[in-house]
């Protein structure tokens, strides 16, 4: 009978866990809470700022935005910090792709952090000059195996978010299309405006007047699903290469072990402040959709990154972006 009786006393102290953490949730928050991101004035930043407001509203508790500077710094500080709810991390696709770019990063995404809600995604934009001449996706991928080596396209950066959905592009279509860099977005579209490369994969707030004034040609959004960013332009996956989709992502995080109750909490609470007009409208504005789905669904994300690009930039030999 001693087999019954352990199982009986793991089943109480569970209970017990369980019934503390629920207490403990009920009288959160007591105390201002930190949203820790990165250098101020940069997108994380804009982010954590614009949901600021309404989360400190719902939840009756000042909230105070910690600016920790780039990289890994962020992620790190609230990887150490306590599960209680008061520390709390905004930050992109990096937290989860940082072990892929350098080494001897202090924490492990999927181990050190609970997932809150994907605050907003940014997909991309793929592009071409319009004397290419292909009318989709399925046609690029043609002209591109029939004059392999011979299309280049413009790159703002070997780790960003549209060079990686590029090369994301290149793998699954297996097209040899040439990477040119440039130093940013914008010298990349004019580089495609001018002709001087005949592709590229750029932001929606940069790319649209390009699009609509007839100056370059898009042929798909790089997200699962059409993107109110990109009015009128079907997916990348559904014009010629299914199973395609690359969106950059803001996630909201706690340290691992914030109890179920508290992380339940933030998700409603962050999910009603996405959901005022004026911030839906400033989070469109500044180019990204606002999301606030479940935890499961930025777990899900995460674990989706580091399958794929986490193979894409081993591949390329990335290294030295965080």
């Amino acid at each position: 009978m001693a087999m019954p009786r352990i199982a009986a006393t793991h089943a109480a102290a569970y209970l017990m866990l369980i019934a503390v953490q629920v207490a403990y949730a009920q009288e959160y928050p007591t105390k201002p809470i930190r949203i820790v991101t990165a250098e101020a004035g940069g997108g994380n930043d804009f982010a954590a700022r614009l949901i600021v407001p309404g989360v400190s509203a719902s939840l009756g508790q000042q909230v105070i935005v910690d600016n920790r500077g780039p990289g890994i710094i962020p992620s790190t500080t609230v990887s150490r910090a306590a599960p209680d709810g008061y520390t709390l991390l905004l930050h992109g696709s990096s937290i989860w792709l940082s072990a892929f770019l350098q080494d001897n990063v202090p924490y492990d995404a999927l181990r050190d952090f609970s997932p809150i809600t994907i605050l907003t995604a940014a997909p991309n934009i793929l592009m071409i000059h319009p004397s290419l001449p292909v009318k989709s996706v399925k046609d690029l991928i043609t002209l591109a195996k029939n004059r392999p080596g011979e299309l280049n396209y413009g790159a703002s950066g070997v780790a960003s978010s549209p060079s990686l959905a590029a090369e994301l592009f290149k793998v699954m279509a297996g097209v040899n299309i040439v990477r040119i860099n440039y130093r940013g977005g914008g010298p990349a579209a004019n580089a495609l405006i001018a002709g001087e490369v005949q592709m590229v994969v750029g932001a929606p707030g940069g790319a649209m007047p390009h699009i609509k004034s007839g100056r370059v040609r898009a042929l798909g959004v790089t997200s699962a699903q059409a993107s109110m960013l990109a009015p009128g332009i079907p997916t990348v996956a559904a014009t010629g290469l299914p199973g395609y989709e690359y969106s950059a992502a803001y996630g909201v995080f706690a340290p691992a072990k914030t109890p179920g109750a508290i992380i339940s909490r933030l998700n409603q609470d962050i999910a009603r402040a996405l959901t005022a007009a004026d911030v839906k409208d400033k989070f469109l504005r500044g180019g990204v959709e606002p999301i606030g789905g479940p935890p499961e669904q930025l777990a899900a994300k995460m674990k989706h990154d580091m399958t794929y690009l986490g193979k894409l930039i081993k591949d390329l030999g990335i290294r030295g972006e965080s």
